[in-house]
């Protein structure tokens, strides 16, 4: 290989030093950026089809420029004669040179041209603004999850743009609390939402209505939140209008709700004038769904707590004088409490809850009665010790069925073999109208279908998976029947019914 020393030159790393001071960035990328400038500079002289490097010693300033040659096995390998050549014909210039290597030739020093000078001069440019926005992006990324104060500096079709310091950052309308105005020059605090990486420089989002942004508040109002004394578990908010947020402490001496409130209320007064009169309620997490709940849906009083995890669903009984104070204003207040649990709340008055429960028994017992040919008593005495279908007595150990009052081994038995008789022929139905209706087999494995519900749909058209995942919420319960299914329930059955498409996908 050939000698590319060149004489030292200081001045460049002296111009490197000082435009990296002053646009605060890496050195090394004011370097790369003036060998970029520099192999433009020599390609124009001496063909840009030639791979030209430069480089800078980092400690001279020396510029050496040169020509690559890659080496490669034989003429069939060679793809452009420009940038490559042989092993046979490199071996003239290095005897030891292998396939892969380089051979490099030393090219003279370039005497910046006019043009050459103002293309160097955009490189470095753009090289600088590119490491500039990089170190943006960085920097921002890393307060993601934070808050940032700004300064309005314009409003564009309801979007405002906030100075935060050394570049803007968006406060999309949609991230504004409703009844929200913003003028140039108005001081303004948000929550770091997003960072994206764009051409024009990286993009900043921010939002004063996300509840991260309420539990960001506390974080800096509560200093208890702040050292890690109190947890915050969750928050909900309706921005503008009301917020929920969970909080507790595992330390028992620690009044987690009154830290939060603050001597006079004035630690959540100051979260509250910050988002322009948001009422907040403050609400005592417990590791007890049940009291959870019951604290979740204050002011209300709630007699009656009823969890269905399987369903994610929570019923909850309340006095019919309590049931628009639970529900709140335009349903909020139940809203609110079904985002901080994360699951749904159905509200029901105690004469609601008591009418619906008395007609499932009337349905279940009815079932009982023509399935398994008792009388009324025997099957109230069955939904009484929670048997709520046939194959749960089918199912369950005789000892548990013996012990009910009234009953012995012997009627125990016979109520067992006359469940099982009943499922036998069932199934034997279910297998007949199934191969007339013409029933998909996949059909059948879909999770919340029973048999019953099968026949209907099939004898309504719905007789493969494709068949009930084209169908809507509604139009699954108007055709199974009202009673039958929740709209929670038919939601589950449907999305089910379609995961095989995201599976093939």
């Amino acid at each position: 290989m050939q000698n590319l020393e060149s004489m030292p030159r200081p001045e460049i790393i002296l111009v490197a030093d000082t435009v990296a001071r002053e646009k605060n960035i890496d050195k090394e990328d004011v370097l790369e950026a003036m060998e970029i400038a520099i192999q433009k500079a020599g390609r124009s002289r001496y063909g840009f089809e030639h791979d030209i490097r430069a480089h800078i010693d980092r400690k001279s300033g020396a510029i050496t420029l040169a020509r690559y040659r890659e080496v490669v096995g034989s003429d069939e390998d060679v793809e452009n004669e420009v940038t490559q050549m042989t092993l046979e014909d490199a071996k003239n210039y290095d005897e030891n040179i292998k396939v892969g290597e380089f051979i490099v030739d030393a090219l003279p020093p370039i005497d910046f041209g006019r043009i050459a000078a103002q293309t160097a001069k955009q490189v470095i440019v753009q090289k600088v603004r590119d490491a500039e926005r990089n170190k943006q992006f960085e920097e921002y990324k890393e307060k993601i999850g934070t808050i940032v104060n700004g300064t309005v500096k314009r409003v564009e079709f309801g979007n405002v743009v906030l100075d935060i310091g050394k570049t803007e950052a968006v406060l999309r309308r949609d991230e504004i609390i409703p009844r929200e105005k913003f003028k140039n020059g108005d001081r303004v605090r948000a929550y770091v939402l997003d960072v994206r990486r764009e051409n024009k420089g990286p993009q900043i989002f921010l939002s004063r209505t996300c509840p991260e942004f309420l539990a960001k508040l506390f974080v800096s109002e509560v200093p208890e939140i702040y050292d890690g004394i109190v947890n915050i578990h969750g928050v909900a908010r309706d921005p503008g209008s009301k917020a929920k947020i969970a909080v507790h402490s595992d330390d028992v001496t620690i009044d987690a709700v009154g830290a939060c409130v603050g001597l006079r209320g004035i630690r959540v007064q100051a979260v509250v004038t910050e988002l322009q009169g948001e009422k907040i309620d403050i609400v005592p997490y417990s590791e007890d769904k049940a009291q959870y709940i019951v604290s979740a849906l204050a002011p209300a009083e709630v007699t009656k707590v009823v969890l269905d995890e399987e369903n994610n669903r929570i019923e909850v009984v309340v006095p019919q004088e309590q049931f628009s104070l639970a529900i709140g204003r335009r349903g909020q207040n139940v809203k609110l409490a079904s985002q901080l649990l994360g699951c749904d709340i159905d509200v029901l008055t105690e004469e609601q809850e008591q009418e619906r429960r008395s007609n499932e028994n009337k349905v279940r017992s009815q079932r009982f009665m023509e399935a398994l040919d008792v009388d009324e008593m025997i099957a109230h005495l069955l939904i009484a010790e929670g048997f709520s279908t046939v194959d749960e007595i089918a199912m369950v150990a005789l000892s548990e069925l013996a012990e009910i009052e009234g009953f012995d081994e012997d009627v125990a038995k016979e109520l067992q073999n006359r469940a099982q008789e009943f499922i036998a022929k069932r199934n034997r139905e279910f297998e007949e109208k199934s191969k007339s209706l013409g029933i998909d087999e996949n059909l059948q494995n879909v999770a919340g279908l029973d048999q019953d519900m099968l026949i209907v749909l099939a004898s309504n058209g719905v007789k493969t998976v494709d068949d009930l995942a084209d169908l809507a919420t509604d139009e699954l319960i108007e055709i199974l029947g009202e009673n039958t299914i929740s709209v929670q329930e038919a939601n589950k059955i449907i999305m089910g019914a379609r995961e095989h498409w995201f599976t093939e996908e």
